[in-house]
Order: C-alpha cells, then sequence, then structure tokens
C-alpha cells in the first residue's frame, strides 16, 4: 500500500475514531445530561404556573377577607338569631359580596354565606338559565356538588383558604371553589360561620396554557384526598385509563409514580399555603428530542468531517508523497551502482530539506570513510587518557605513603604524620564512587582534616566530639562535615585571640540527625546568610565561587527536600554555631 493510502486511511480512521468516542461519551454522559434538564426545565415551568395560580388564589382571598367589613354580619352570625332571622336581614348579602368586593375577570359564577350549622343564609348567582344554572344550596346534592370536603373542612381545625372543586352539568365543565371560615375577633376558636365562592375556570385555564409547552402535555390540578380540580389536554385510551387511576390514588392520599410502559414522566409541584397540586403527564420522548436532534448533528457533521478528510488527505498526501517517490527512484538507482546521481527536489518544506541533507549525505561518503580511521585514532587515545586517569590518583596515594614511611625512618614523627593524613584526606575526597558515607567515617576524614590545619598553620585548636552511639552509623552526604569546620576555621577563629575552641555535636532527636558545629570565635552577622540559605541561592555553586554552606545547604535540599538544611545561630564576640538537619537513615536501610 502507498504512502498517500496510507495516510489517507489514518486520517479517515483517527477521524471515525474519534467520532464513535465522541457519540459514545454523549450516549453516556450528555444524553444523560440533557434528559435531566428538559425535565428540571419542565419541573420548573410548572413550579411557575403554580406561583402564578397563587397569586390569583390569594387574590380571591383578599377578596373574601373582605367581608369582615361587615361587622354587623359577623356579630349577628356570632349571636346566632336563629336561620330565618338571618336570612330575613342578610338575604342580599351574597349579592353584595359578589358583586362588590370581586371584579369582571374573577369569574366569579356563585357565592353562598352559611352559618356554622352548614344552613344557607344568602346566595348569589351570576346568571340562571337552561345553559348557565347553579345551585341555591350546595347541601341540596351533596355528591354531585361535591360538599363532603367542604363540610368536613368546615368542622375541622384547618384555618387556611379551601379550593376545591365539582363538576356542573349544566355547564358540562368544572367549577372551581374557595371556601373561607369566618370568625369572631379573629378568635380561632370561635367560628361563626363560612362563605364559599364558585368561580369559572376561565382564568386558571389561560394560566396552564400558558405553561403548556407542548400540545401532548397533559396537565391538571388536583387537591390531595379530593377530585381534579381542572385538567387540560388530551388523553388516549390508555393514558386516561393511567390518570383514572391517579387521581383516585391522589383523592385517597396514596403516593403516585410514572408509568414505563406508557413511557410517560409525571410532574407534580404542590403550593406551600393552599391544598392545591399541579400535576402534568409528559411523554418521554419529548424530553428526548433535544438528544436526538444533537445525535442527528453528531451524524451529519460526522458525514461532512469523512468528506472534508478524505479530500483533503488526498490533496495533501499527493504533495507529500510526489517528492518521496522521486527520492525512492533515485535510492533505487544509486544502490544498483550510479553513486553519482543526485535527487532532484526543490520543495521548499521538510522534503525539499530530506532531499537536500540526502545530496549531503552522498558528498560526506568519501570524508567518512576517511574520518573513520581518524575517529579510530582518538578512540584509543581517549582510552588510553581514562586509564591514565585511574592511575594518577593512586600514583598521588602511594607517594605520600612513601613520604610517611621514609619520614618515620628518619625519625620525624610529624612529617610522617602529615603525609598519612593527607593520603587518607584525598583517598576520601576522591573516592566519589558513593555519594553518602557513615557519620563515623566522615569524623575520621574531619579527624584527617584537623591534623593536617594544625600542623600547617600552627594553630592551637581545642576540638571537642560529641557524638551519639547511634548516631555514627547514620549515612550523611560525603565531605559535609569537613566545611563546617574549616568554615569556623577561617571565620571564627582566625582572628580569635586567647584559646580556640571548635565542639562537634552530633545527636540523633526522633527519626532526624542533627549537626553543630559550634566555635567560640569573633562571631559574625548572619541575618542575610540565614536568608540566602533559606532561599536555596545556589548561583555561587554553580559558577563555583562557594564551596561551603551553600555548597551543603543546596545538597541537602536537593536530596532530602526544602525542610532540611542549614542554619546558622552567631553572636559578635561570643562565636558561632551552625545547624546542620537531615532525616536519619542508617547502612542497614536502602538509600538514594
Amino acid at each position: 500500500m502507498k504512502l498517500r493510502f496510507k495516510i489517507l486511511f489514518m486520517c479517515l480512521g483517527c477521524t471515525l475514531i474519534a467520532l464513535l468516542l465522541q457519540t459514545w461519551l454523549f450516549q453516556e454522559t450528555s444524553s444523560s445530561l440533557i434528559y435531566g434538564q428538559a425535565k428540571e426545565e419542565s419541573e420548573n415551568s410548572l413550579q411557575n404556573m403554580q406561583n402564578e395560580i397563587y397569586d390569583f388564589a390569594k387574590k380571591m382571598e383578599s377578596n373574601l377577607i373582605e367581608v369582615y367589613t361587615e361587622e354587623e354580619l359577623i356579630e349577628r352570625l356570632s349571636d346566632n338569631p336563629g336561620i330565618e332571622t338571618l336570612r330575613s336581614e342578610f338575604y342580599r348579602k351574597a349579592y353584595d359580596i359578589g358583586t362588590s368586593e370581586f371584579e369582571t375577570g374573577d369569574n366569579v359564577v356563585a357565592l353562598y354565606l352559611y352559618t356554622m350549622d352548614h344552613e344557607i343564609v344568602s346566595t348569589y348567582r351570576r346568571a340562571v338559565t337552561p345553559k348557565h344554572n347553579y345551585q341555591i344550596d350546595i347541601y341540596d346534592d351533596i355528591e354531585g356538588e361535591n360538599a363532603r370536603i367542604v363540610m368536613d373542612y368546615v368542622e375541622s381545625d384547618d384555618s387556611a383558604m379551601l379550593i376545591s372543586s365539582y363538576y356542573n352539568p349544566y355547564r358540562e365543565k368544572d367549577i372551581l371553589r374557595f371556601v373561607l371560615k369566618l370568625y369572631y375577633n379573629s378568635d380561632r376558636n370561635d367560628k361563626v360561620g363560612y362563605i364559599v365562592c364558585d368561580i369559572d375556570t376561565k382564568t386558571i385555564t389561560t394560566i396552564m396554557e400558558k405553561y403548556r409547552t407542548d400540545s401532548t402535555v397533559f396537565m391538571w390540578l388536583q387537591p390531595e384526598g379530593d377530585r381534579p380540580a381542572l385538567s387540560l389536554g388530551s388523553l388516549s385510551e390508555g393514558e386516561q385509563k393511567y390518570y383514572d387511576e391517579t387521581t383516585r390514588k391522589i383523592e385517597k392520599g396514596e403516593t403516585v409514580t410514572a408509568s414505563d410502559r406508557l413511557k410517560q414522566e409525571l410532574f407534580q409541584v404542590k403550593q406551600n399555603k393552599y391544598n392545591l397540586t399541579a400535576y402534568s403527564m409528559m411523554p418521554r420522548n419529548l424530553l428526548e428530542q433535544n438528544q436526538r436532534n444533537l445525535t442527528a448533528n453528531l451524524i451529519l457533521i460526522a458525514a461532512c468531517m469523512i468528506i472534508m478528510a478524505t479530500i483533503l488527505t488526498l490533496l495533501i498526501s499527493r504533495n507529500i508523497t510526489r517528492p518521496l517517490d522521486i527520492l525512492m527512484g533515485t535510492i533505487q538507482k544509486i544502490k544498483n551502482g550510479n553513486t553519482q546521481l543526485r535527487a532532484e527536489i526543490s520543495n521548499k518544506d521538510e522534503t525539499g530539506e530530506l532531499g537536500k541533507n540526502f545530496n549531503e549525505m552522498l558528498d560526506q561518503m568519501e570524508e567518512l570513510k576517511e574520518k573513520e580511521y581518524q575517529a579510530k585514532q582518538l578512540l584509543t587515545q581517549a582510552e588510553y587518557k581514562a586509564l591514565q586517569a585511574q592511575i594518577n590518583p593512586h600514583f598521588l596515594y602511594n607517594t605520600l605513603d612513601t613520604m610517611s614511611s621514609i619520614a618515620e625512618i628518619k625519625n620525624c614523627p610529624e612529617v610522617s604524620m602529615l603525609s598519612q593524613s593527607l593520603s587518607n584526606l584525598f583517598r576520601y575526597s576522591l573516592n566519589m564512587k558513593e555519594p553518602f558515607s557513615t557519620v563515623a567515617k566522615e569524623i575520621m576524614h574531619l579527624k584527617n582534616y584537623t591534623q593536617v590545619m594544625s600542623i600547617r598553620m600552627h594553630d592551637n585548636i581545642h576540638y571537642i566530639f560529641d557524638v551519639d552511639e547511634q548516631s555514627r552509623r547514620a549515612l550523611i552526604p560525603r565531605i559535609s562535615l569537613q566545611p563546617l569546620v574549616e568554615n569556623a576555621i577561617n571565620h571564627g577563629l582566625r582572628n580569635k585571640r586567647g584559646d580556640k575552641e571548635i565542639r562537634i555535636e552530633i545527636k540523633v532527636k526522633a527519626d532526624k540527625l542533627h549537626i553543630c558545629v559550634a566555635d567560640n570565635g569573633v562571631g559574625m552577622e548572619v541575618t542575610e546568610i540565614n536568608a540566602s540559605l533559606r532561599k536555596n541561592e545556589i548561583g555561587p555553586v554553580e559558577q563555583g565561587t562557594s564551596i561551603g554552606l551553600h555548597n551543603i545547604n543546596a545538597r541537602l535540599k536537593i536530596l532530602y527536600g526544602k525542610q532540611y538544611g542549614i542554619y546558622i545561630e552567631s553572636k559578635i564576640g561570643e562565636g558561632t554555631r551552625v545547624h546542620m538537619t537531615l532525616p536519619r537513615n542508617t547502612e542497614e536501610r536502602d538509600h538514594v
């Protein structure tokens, strides 16, 4: 298969894999998210509808409360002079309330005023015709007027306004009913009567239509423990059975759930104050509409991307593969013996650069043959120098050991000790195969250093070693103690008069190793030095201008972390203490 087809199949394969992966991820995550968002939007719409219905119910309650301005009525209901007396005195009261306290848009169709004995005092009916007829007393037909709910509410302790409904056979539609108890002097225990207000459902229907998102959505209002108050939409035969079953459960106070068989989602939103719950049944395919639209768009995008990828790949691959075909033909001819042939590629891209480099490679082949011999000679010399570099340190050790032996034979103990100390010092310093050493070996190296310095500088410095037995086998970076002591000699004790003392303390505390090198020298200002050590400024170390405290501090922080390192305490004229803290590791433990 030629390169251009490989590129084509690779691009198409990557495109298809990306699209399939995107589709799968969408099905696994986005689809459920979109479905959930659609459900949440439907619930929010139902909640907004309930809020608007609540405002309407609140307005109706405010209008009914205006009956308390009829102080004479409330007083007489409290006196309870008898139903006939009340009827004769207030026979037009329901008419007055219905026409004065309510607007035409409230669609009040009937209003009833009752005593606590459920006796009618006054009745108002907006129209009495064969097609617009309403009962004079709702208790004339208790079952037909759904008056049992009203009676139970009046005899209960519930003080909130009741919202109920009944079916009017003359109007052939549901009538919404509001019932408000009347109290004497705002005493909740002294009920004197109640008022019943029936309204046409036009206003509520308009509100429900406003929030009905699709013609397939069925909505209804139903108080818990009561019949459905109002419904909107149409149902199939199977959906009608499910609706009837659901409304019966609500009337009995049972929990209702969605129908998996009918593939319907059931939403319900209660009101905080009034006993009116809004329900809606929505086909699940309506909630999945956005998901299907997005899937269709993904398929369309996939088809467009495949077509575009095919065209672009063919065009681009042709520009790439043609120079390569030329180059491959040239290579084949050179392989057959025509070594003077060169590739003719004029492209100003990677293939052109490849042809240019190929031609240069052919031009340099003869030179490389000659240089190969020279390279072998240089390699031989490098190997020789490497062996020589290994011999030189041993030559230095052996010479110092010989000097020590000769000085001892010649009865020069100081020279012998100096030579032996230098030999040990160089042997330990130059053997850097292992980056770590034990505290005991570091102490040995330090003692060799102090012997050499004492003889070389004629300084009478008193060295005190205070080392824990358990710390002797602890591992520390090689040559960590000598620079601290060297720093104390050069900066702390050089200008000191009188007794000079350096104290080396090494203690194990918990899981840490604490090292302190203290001198009784002249002291120094350490604020800037400590700040530089905390920041771990390793510029002087990288430039080779600092081989002391900064060097050791940088090594400790690199090896163990920022919480470890060096800290200095000093007082002018009293001396300096250099503290070094690192984790406790022993020879038996693994280490870096």
